[in-house]
Parts: C-alpha cells; sequence; structure tokens
C-alpha cells in the first residue's frame, strides 16, 4: 500500500536551508518506499529560511535582491526580499541584519538598519502589505535602525541624531516622526519564534544579548537603553513578542501599528499544511537540534501539534535529538554519523540515511 509522506523540516541553521533538508530527506524515504506520494513543505518561523518557506508555498512568488544595504556591522551586504502575487513583501531580517553577518560582535553598535532599507526599497517597489519575519538578529537596538533608515529622527538632548546600536539609546530625549515613512495600506504582519517581552530579566537584552557578545555590564546598560526608547516613543513594552529581533518588534508595532504573529503558525497556514496533513499518513519535520524548547513555539512544535489531530504518524529528524517526545519515532544525525563532526561534515548524507530509516521502521508495523 502506497502512503501520502508529508516532508516539513525546518532549516537546520548553520548546516542546510529547509528546502535542501526536506530534498534529502525526501530522497532517503523514496529509495526505501519508491511508491509512496511524498510531498515537501519546507518550513520556517521568522528566522533563516523564511523567504525560502514562503517562496515553495506561494506559487508566483518572485525574488527581489537589494545589491547594497548596511550590514549590521555597518558594513555593506546584498539582501532579497520576496514579492507575492497580490503585491504582499516578504523580508527576512536575517538577510540584512542577522547574527552570522557580523565578523566581530557588537552587542552595543550592531543595528537593524539595513532592514529599513530593504523595506524601504519594498516600498518603493509597490509593496501594498508586508510581512516582516523577526529572526536570528545581531542587534539589541528595538528595531530603531531600522525605522531611522524609514524617515524617523531619533534626537539626543542637543536635538543632533544618535548613532546607530543600542547603546546609543540612552541618550534618546526625542523623536521626530514628520519623515517617517507610513506604512503601506495592506498592514504590517510580525512573524516570530519568541515572546518575550521588551525589558526585564525576560526581555530581549537579558535574554538575547549574551549571544549577540553582550557582557553582564552592557546587558544592564541595553536593558536601559532600550528602557529609555520604550519612554520616549511610547508603546506597551510588555506584549508577549515585543523582545523580538532585539526589541525590533515592538520599535515596528509602536511606530507602525504592526501586527506580531507566531512564525511558525504563519508559514505553516500560507503552506496549507492543516489541510495537507488531513489526507497524509506520515509526517516528517526536524530542526538543528530538538530539545525541551522545541515545542513550545518552534516549528516543529506547531508541526507535532497540527498533526496530532490527524490520523498521520509523526517522526523528527534532527541533527540532535535531546528529548523523545512519546508516541513520536525520533533519529538524529548525530546518533546516524557517531559525532557532532562527522554529522555536520556531510548532513545532506545522513539526512538521506534518516529519511531511508523512517520509512524503513515507521512503516514496519503496516506490512
Amino acid at each position: 500500500m502506497s502512503l501520502r509522506v508529508i516532508v516539513a523540516p525546518d532549516s537546520f541553521k548553520g548546516s542546510l536551508p529547509a528546502h535542501s533538508v526536506a530534498q534529502a530527506i525526501a530522497q532517503g524515504w523514496s529509495s526505501e518506499r519508491p511508491d509512496d506520494e511524498v510531498l515537501l513543505i519546507p518550513q520556517a518561523d521568522g528566522g533563516e529560511g523564511t523567504l525560502d518557506a514562503i517562496e515553495a508555498a506561494v506559487p508566483g512568488s518572485r525574488r527581489r535582491t537589494v545589491p547594497r544595504c548596511t550590514g549590521p556591522d555597518q558594513q555593506p551586504t546584498s539582501a532579497e526580499w520576496l514579492q507575492l502575487p497580490d503585491g504582499t513583501a516578504v523580508i527576512e531580517l536575517a538577510q540584512s541584519s542577522g547574527l552570522p553577518l557580523m565578523a566581530d560582535l557588537d552587542a552595543l553598535g550592531a543595528t537593524t538598519r539595513g532592514l529599513g532599507e530593504v523595506i524601504d526599497a519594498a516600498l518603493e517597489a509597490g509593496a501594498r502589505a508586508l510581512v516582516i519575519g523577526l529572526g536570528g538578529s545581531a542587534s539589541t537596538d528595538g528595531g530603531s535602525g531600522a525605522l531611522s533608515a524609514l524617515g524617523l529622527r531619533l534626537l539626543d538632548s542637543a536635538g543632533g541624531e544618535l548613532a546607530d546600536g543600542g547603546g546609543a539609546l540612552a541618550e534618546l530625549r526625542s523623536v521626530d516622526a514628520a519623515a517617517l515613512k507610513a506604512a503601506p495600506a495592506g498592514g504590517v504582519v510580525l512573524i516570530t519564534d519568541v515572546t518575550a517581552p521588551l525589558l526585564g530579566p525576560l526581555g530581549a537584552a537579558a535574554v538575547f544579548g549574551p549571544q549577540k557578545g553582550a557582557t553582564s555590564a552592557q546587558v544592564e546598560q541595553l536593558d536601559a537603553a532600550l528602557g529609555r526608547f520604550a519612554a520616549v516613543l511610547g508603546g506597551d513594552s510588555t506584549f508577549a513578542g515585543a523582545g523580538a529581533a532585539g526589541g525590533s518588534a515592538f520599535g515596528f508595532v509602536s511606530a507602525w501599528g504592526a501586527d506580531v504573529r507566531a512564525g511558525a503558525d504563519y508559514v505553516a497556514e500560507l503552506s496549507g499544511f492543516a489541510e495537507l496533513v488531513a489526507g497524509a499518513d506520515v509526517v516528517l519535520t526536524g530542526e538543528g537540534r530538538f530539545d525541551s524548547q522545541s515545542m513550545g513555539g518552534k516549528v516543529v512544535g506547531a508541526l507535532v501539534a497540527r498533526a496530532a489531530q490527524s490520523e498521520a504518524s509523526v517522526g523528527i529528524i534532527a541533527g540532535q535529538v535531546d528529548v523523545a517526545p512519546p508516541g513520536i519515532w525520533t533519529t538524529s544525525l548525530v546518533g546516524l554519523a557517531g559525532s557532532v563532526d562527522a554529522a555536520m561534515g556531510d548532513p545532506e548524507r545522513w539526512l538521506i540515511e534518516a529519511g531511508r530509516l523512517a520509512a524503513a521502521e515507521m512503516t514496519a508495523s503496516r506490512r
């Protein structure tokens, strides 16, 4: 009996994008069970790979390039955005302002200016609505760099414009929004995988600052600077997700009235996952590391929850598997390859093997 199999992984960060992961898993499955119908629907949660996942989900999407924008370390870089047939522009912060673009970490000075430049390019091209994926940010600037690129003036006590970076926000005394571009008529949706508020021990600086190079003293400095930004800009700094992308969610909600959505759910809905899983026999998902946080708002957790409402068997393929949820088949590339180095050295090979193993073991009871 042939089966209908959905392969819907997230990217394996630092290794392979989601579409490559899906292709390798599908190749392995089909080598074991060539008569099965295998559907590839790569997923994302707002971070790296969001453009890829949405492009795969929306026929007629078109990539547009911004060849020269400001990277998070002020060095020029290039970025892409996705033009959807309905006039929506999808923008992935990680492309212009992501942590991997930093040659040297700069917790106080890293900026989201490039994100604003990409947004501006999309608006100039006629975008009627925006979807902005917030994930993988190098900065903790509250989105101030992006908003500055869109015309917001951030002023110190002498009326001078602030330098970029979260650290500079400590000197903020007023904003001038006269030249700030208006949000598009179709609205702005921010998609993210975090629920952190802007400030405090669970906020943008405290939780995410250290991975961006912030010392404990700099975390306190950045938290106070974001507090100043919130006081001057106005708006609610406590809503779930305000701290996403170094507080960029707060900045865009306050300045533009943007809506915040759970990224994994948004992409799953866009790709029609709920409809597809209703007729599926097997769902395979995965990510670079499956751990206790994976079931809370991440791609894998969101898909597992949706698949649980169907009759499909569920499998998880990850680079590393730290926990094994009951009733769900799992395997890790590290376990198959024998070491982290071996798995990272040839992830495609081990994803193919994982797909083959899933086909053999998950279907054994059906024979």
